[in-house]
């Protein structure tokens, strides 16, 4: 049996009535940039994160470089951050004009280890920019206190955590700003790039809406240097669509991550992830630590399993932050990561018959079937 790792499609089926409705709608209305649809959609978000504002934005991308922004970074202050992230985390960092000083993850949640963060911390830290990869919260109890403590920032990467919770509140809402991401595969996705800002400041609230708009809090009146960020109204029609889902397709998610565990607890060759007592995961992907992983994908490919790797090479080793001066061996457990994890097919229209085959085939690889 074939098993996608990703399948849009099916999910589509079930509404696309109502996407064809709301995009008519929109097309009707002729309000494409910004517009009714963007402000209910904001509205809606705030609502639902309990989030003072939400602003919506282009890209989850634009989310981080413009909350980054409105922090009024100056050249050569430094953000300490995961490198074990998509670029986009420390790219938008580095497009500020400031410097991302990597701090290594914790093994078992994969995301910011707080106990490693002061020792990085300088008169030039700005604020501390904590991912909650794959779904999974990050410490953020250790991590307010570092930055109660000495006075910084928290800007929460939020990007694969739309509906994760820490502490019974929801991420995007704990620290300072929050940055969310909109792109088709997420837990909550649109049918392009798309992005939201949260806040409960009404100053940096302001000042990205100012932003994400040329700089502009006038027509044609320029205060600030700022950016083309606006999210479109079709996008934001199809996300108000789709977040009327997005409960049920998370417990659909934690359905099938409790699947995997059953099926994989006597496979003692992998590690599976780790779930904090006090997060509520919302499992946008489900990583396991693999050894022999480059193997194992191979083996599931031949059986036409998808699989993926987040990620393969760890953001302090890469080109493009070469400049930084990392070497090989510096953060030791992100490196260990990115030569083991796995993750495995789920989305809420994944199938028990399509669980259990991937399950089968990667207890037959291990040889513990």
């Amino acid at each position: 049996m074939a098993v996608p790792f990703f399948d849009l499609k099916r999910q589509l089926s079930s509404i696309r009535p109502e996407i064809d409705k709301a995009v008519a709608e929109t097309l009707d209305s002729c309000a494409f940039i910004l517009g009714p649809k963007v402000s209910e959609l904001e509205s809606y978000s705030a609502k639902y994160l309990n989030a003072k504002h939400a602003i919506g934005v282009a890209s989850g991308t634009d989310a981080l470089m413009l909350s980054l922004k409105a922090l009024d970074l100056k050249p050569h202050d430094e953000i300490i951050t995961t490198p074990f992230t998509f670029v986009a985390t420390a790219e938008a960092i580095s497009y500020c004009g400031a410097k991302p000083v990597f701090v290594d993850i914790d093994p078992g949640t994969f995301n910011i280890d707080p106990k490693l963060i002061e020792e990085k911390l300088t008169n030039k830290t700005k604020a501390i920019l904590p991912v909650h990869l794959y779904g999974q919260p990050s410490n953020m109890h250790e991590i307010l206190k570092i930055a109660k403590k000495h006075n910084l920032k928290v800007i929460e990467d939020c990007a694969q955590a739309i509906g994760s919770k820490y502490e019974n509140k929801y991420v995007g809402t704990i620290g300072n700003i929050g940055c969310f991401s909109f792109f088709p595969t997420k837990n909550l996705g649109c049918f392009g790039d798309g992005g939201l800002v949260t806040t409960n400041s009404d100053e940096l609230a302001e000042m990205i809406g100012v932003l994400r708009g040329h700089g502009s809090k006038v027509t044609y009146y320029y205060d600030y240097i700022g950016y083309n960020s606006r999210l479109d109204s079709i996008q934001a029609a199809i996300l108000l669509i789709r977040f009327r889902y997005l409960d049920d397709w998370i417990n659909k998610r934690r359905e099938t991550s409790e699947k995997y565990r059953k099926l994989l607890s006597k496979v003692t060759a992998i590690n599976l992830p780790v779930e904090q007592a006090n997060s509520y995961h919302a499992y946008n992907q489900f990583t396991i630590r693999a050894p022999k992983r480059d193997a194992l994908i191979s083996f599931l490919r031949s059986k036409s399993i998808g699989a993926m790797v987040y990620y393969p090479l760890s953001l302090h080793l890469q080109k493009a932050f070469s400049n930084l001066n990392y070497n090989p061996g510096d953060l030791p457990e992100s490196e260990k990561a990115q030569d083991e994890v796995l993750s495995l097919p789920i989305f809420p229209e994944l199938t028990d018959g399509e669980i259990e085959e991937t399950a089968k085939a990667i207890a037959e690889f291990y040889g513990q079937s």
